[in-house]
């Protein structure tokens, strides 16, 4: 796998991949009632045999049904993803990133939400990081 192992995925890979981690393991039929514009029974189950051989999922068998569950841990995932991000829209400035937060009119912080940033700015501070 690459360094961001979602990465090299397709669009219906990259959806399962988001409702298993979001479930934190999920059966075909758990995964088919998730997606939108779902295909068969048999194309999902499809989709997790050939993500399991990529590497990004596992299975355990559960009575009939099998199990599926992510390989790399999902804060794993979000670093990567995250890296990316920086790397690749942001020129490695994390306070680019933020600041796109902040100032996102969708993505309205709540008092309580910029009270909490605040303080983790000023622990930040503190430690020296």
């Amino acid at each position: 796998m690459s360094n961001n192992p979602l990465e090299q995925l397709s669009r219906r890979e990259r959806q399962i991949m988001d409702i298993v981690y979001r479930l934190g393991q999920a059966t075909v039929n758990a995964v088919l009632a998730e997606l939108p514009d779902p295909p068969s029974y048999s194309s999902v189950r499809t989709h997790l045999t050939i993500l399991e051989q990529k590497g990004h999922l596992i299975h355990e068998v559960d009575g009939p049904r099998y199990q599926y569950k992510p390989t790399v841990s999902r804060k794993n995932v979000r670093n990567s993803a995250l890296q990316h991000l920086l790397r690749n829209f942001f020129d490695d400035s994390r306070e680019k990133l933020v600041s796109a937060l902040l100032d996102n009119q969708a993505a309205k912080l709540s008092d309580e939400e910029l009270d909490n940033l605040s303080q983790l700015i000023a622990d930040i501070k503190k430690r020296g990081d």
